[in-house]
């Protein structure tokens, strides 16, 4: 069995019950939650007119490899009322579903790439990952979140609920 953290992220509608929602899609289709942090509430990043998400790390184990995971999640975002817009970045969501780390893997495929690259510029995931695994070392930077957490500069606020 493999494991992997997720980051889920909502702004729209009820925004814990999509969580909540997204939780038991992934326990069917994806893989079983060993884990999950709080849930935070997080200004908009990348898009600051909208309203702010809530966000929520998962540890999950799988026997899914990534390339099988991740159609996995997106068919969750869909099933959840998620409908992806490439020239949209950074809009109003349902759900939203990211791959933040795969064990120790390094991956980058055309549609994937493993960690999330821009995870150690955002406080949105770098917190709720803070409470889940604060031991986890960023297999690239090698840098434990511990630390990513404290030299991040993204100044947008993060509140768990």
């Amino acid at each position: 069995m493999k494991k992997a953290y997720l980051l889920l992220g909502s702004n729209m509608g009820n925004k814990r019950q999509n969580l909540l929602d997204a939780l038991v899609h992934i326990e069917n289709y994806a893989g079983k939650i060993l884990k999950c942090s709080s849930v935070y509430e997080s200004a908009p990043w990348g898009n600051s007119g909208q309203a702010a998400f809530f966000n929520q790390a998962v540890l999950i184990e799988t026997l899914l490899e990534p390339a099988h995971l991740l159609p996995e999640l997106l068919a969750i975002e869909r099933l959840m009322g998620r409908k992806r817009n490439p020239e949209e970045q950074f809009m109003p969501r349902m759900i939203d579903i990211d791959i933040l780390f795969y064990n120790d893997q390094q991956l980058q495929t055309e549609s994937l790439t493993i960690p999330h690259p821009r995870f150690h510029e955002r406080n949105f995931a770098l917190q709720p990952m803070l409470e889940l695994a604060p031991e986890h070392v960023h297999p690239v930077s090698g840098i434990k979140i511990s630390e990513l957490s404290k030299i991040c500069r993204d100044t947008l606020q993060v509140v768990k609920l």
